[in-house]
């Protein structure tokens, strides 16, 4: 049995928005994803205010939060690499 190398792309961010307490981002592959604010550290204690800056960085592989200082990649979210479980 033979098994090929299958290169799957790296997810990339076309556009990143934020609705309450939501991320959503819009991928190249005509997906839109989201995940709850409350899965990151810092983006869990930010303001709605807050959330709502965040940009598309590094050619679509990265989300920004300036004021917050932080950054995350979109190929982590995709995956689920989560900083925090889920609030009960």
């Amino acid at each position: 049995m033979h098994i090929e190398n299958i290169q799957i792309p790296e997810p990339i961010a076309l556009n990143a928005w934020c609705k309450g307490r939501t991320v959503f981002i819009e991928l190249t592959d005509g997906r839109t994803i989201s995940f709850p604010a409350a899965r990151f550290r810092i983006l869990s204690k930010a303001t709605d205010e807050q959330l709502k800056e965040v940009m598309v960085r590094l050619n679509g592989y990265a989300l920004r939060w300036e004021n917050l200082d932080e950054d995350l990649t979109v190929k982590g979210i995709v995956l689920g690499n989560f900083q925090l479980p889920l609030p009960e």
